[in-house]
């Protein structure tokens, strides 16, 4: 199901808002314009007294109006500071992957903050986890490839297994033993409940008891749709725009059928849960509180980086179903994060839905990431060049914006423990500047090294973050599956036609000619099809005003 749609319990039951209140608040700042813009537009030869007046008028409504806007913003106590807690980011696990798209014929280059890893499977089909740099020059192992089930370096054909022993190197004389210094840093991985989680410490024994368990995923009955995203900023920006409900109805308008502008309101948020690892309570609209039986949604936020929003809703017989929102969020580097989304129900979909494949659903969730792309890139861009909290420049409403402040004050808890990062009153930035890389790794240049130039695959694949290629797809097997299905298509029905065209012009049977030539037209159909699904699937979305 589509990211919008499977969120729809989550904000169900839409109606028109109520604009009144609104409306009540924007004609103060009106008469205020009005007023300011008098003296020095009209009657700049007023009398000194006038000007005083009217200084004051403007005054006395300013300082109305700013009282009236405080009573909806997050009141912030002078003076309070978040106590710190003891916090170490590597003794954390982190989602890595979704099992089921970890490639079987090529290392997969990753990263968790400024760590470099690289994830495999061998011959056995086990999965490995190690430093990605091979221990003889420092190249990427992610730039390699997998020999006799073995991890191997394509700079001089290095070979590595199990727990990172070096098995072979083609160089060493005859006899010659292999160093006892050439073997590999490795990271304990964990699979669980279909992602691929990784411990970056190598001082602290894992703990399995911080691997996240999701109860509902685990119901009988349970469906999900999973898909993963490279998004071009901060993992906090990612995660300030998960946790916020508000932006839906007004960035996602009309993606789908459950968001609409017209639906944006008030909403209540209750914190029920406080502590050094997260928060959790529970939302909704304003408006619907006073519903009988009502039940909230409840969200919950817990280290290092795991969002969750559940409602339960039951049925007129007394059944309950469950519904999920996960994202799992890892942070790959300054201005870059990776996300696993998860939504999922133990309700049977409705027909209609059944009819859509799954690769619709994740081009569909692709086109959510991009709608709000735009802003979140320009929103990392000002909190680094700004350099202060969050505190000293978001205006948080307390009917939108409670959880994001709830996280960057968690992050002033926490944050000493961490590289880098942006708290609510406290902030710390990096020590040492991003690391552009001008050409390929890992994964994308493991694809692209088969092709006559490396990266050299057309303007579509050419390798960019913000392209939906490189975002989803060179991440999913089954979007790769289907646009290499759909281009193979294309090409055998554009052959296909070009076959029947000729054949009917050669033709001299009138019946056979019509034939041909309408069996010309069906081809050229077909190659329409495709060409729409591999754009559909490759293309970013744009909107209408922002196209030329």
């Amino acid at each position: 199901m589509a990211l919008l749609q499977l969120s729809q319990p989550f904000l169900s039951d839409a109606k028109n808002p109520n604009f009144s209140q609104i409306n009540k608040t924007l004609k103060k700042p009106t008469t205020i314009l009005i007023g300011r813009k008098k003296p020095f537009l009209h009657n700049q030869l007023k009398k000194k007294q006038n000007l005083q007046k009217l200084s004051a008028l403007a005054e006395e409504i300013s300082t109305g109006l700013h009282e009236e806007e405080d009573q909806s913003v997050i009141e912030e106590v002078i003076g309070k500071k978040e106590e710190a807690v003891s916090y170490d980011w590597t003794e954390e696990w982190y989602p890595l992957y979704l099992t089921q798209n970890v490639p079987d014929d090529s290392p997969l280059g990753l990263t968790v903050f400024d760590k470099q890893v690289v994830l495999y499977r061998d011959g056995d089909g086990d999965l490995w986890c190690y430093e990605d740099r091979c221990p003889h020059r420092l190249a990427k192992l992610s730039e390699g490839q997998i020999f006799d089930g073995r991890l191997e370096c394509l700079y001089h054909g290095w070979q590595f297994e199990g727990n990172g022993k070096c098995v072979k190197i083609p160089q060493l004389s005859t006899g010659a033993k292999i160093p006892q210094s050439a073997c590999l840093k490795t990271y304990e991985i964990k699979d669980s409940q279909g992602v691929v989680w990784i411990w970056m410490s190598h001082k602290t024994p894992s703990s399995t008891k911080k691997i996240p368990f999701f109860e509902n995923f685990a119901r009988p009955g349970f469906r999900d749709i999973s898909t993963i995203h490279e998004l071009p900023y901060d993992h906090s920006i990612l995660l300030e725009n998960l946790m916020d409900p508000a932006h839906v109805p007004i960035s996602h308008d009309r993606t789908d059928f459950t968001a609409k502008r017209e639906d944006a309101t008030s909403l209540f948020f209750e914190v029920t849960e406080r502590n050094e690892r997260g928060f959790a309570g529970n939302w909704g609209r304003e408006r619907d509180r006073s519903t009988p039986d009502y039940i909230p949604n409840f969200l919950r936020f817990e280290a290092p980086c795991v969002l969750q929003n559940n409602r339960e809703i039951v049925g007129k017989n007394g059944e309950k179903d469950y519904f999920s929102g996960l994202f799992l969020c890892r942070p790959s580097g300054q201005g870059k994060s990776m996300l696993i989304v998860r939504f999922g129900n133990t309700r049977k979909p409705p027909p209609l839905l059944r009819i859509f494949p799954k690769w619709y659903f994740h081009q569909n969730a692709s086109k959510v990431f991009e709608q709000d792309m735009g802003f979140l890139s320009s929103q990392n861009e000002i909190l680094l060049k700004e350099k202060l909290p969050t505190r000293e420049l978001y205006i948080n409403l307390k009917s939108s914006d409670t959880w994001v402040s709830e996280y960057r004050k968690w992050m002033d808890k926490v944050g000493h423990g961490m590289p880098y990062y942006f708290g609510h009153s406290t902030i710390s930035l990096p020590e040492n500047p991003a690391v552009v890389e001008h050409a390929p790794a890992g994964f994308v240049a493991n694809f692209s090294a088969s092709q006559p130039a490396k990266g050299g695959i057309g303007a579509m694949y050419a390798p960019n973050p913000a392209n939906r290629y490189f975002r989803h797809v060179v991440h999913c097997k089954g979007c790769m599956g289907v646009l290499k299905s759909f281009n193979a298509w294309k090409k055998g029905l554009l052959l296909a036609a070009l076959v029947l065209a000729a054949t009917a012009i050669l033709v001299s049977g009138r019946q056979w000619k019509a034939l041909l030539l309408v069996s010309t037209a069906l081809c050229l159909a077909g190659v329409q099809i495709c060409s729409t699904a591999i754009s559909m699937n490759t293309t970013n979305f744009i909107r209408t005003h922002r196209r030329l």
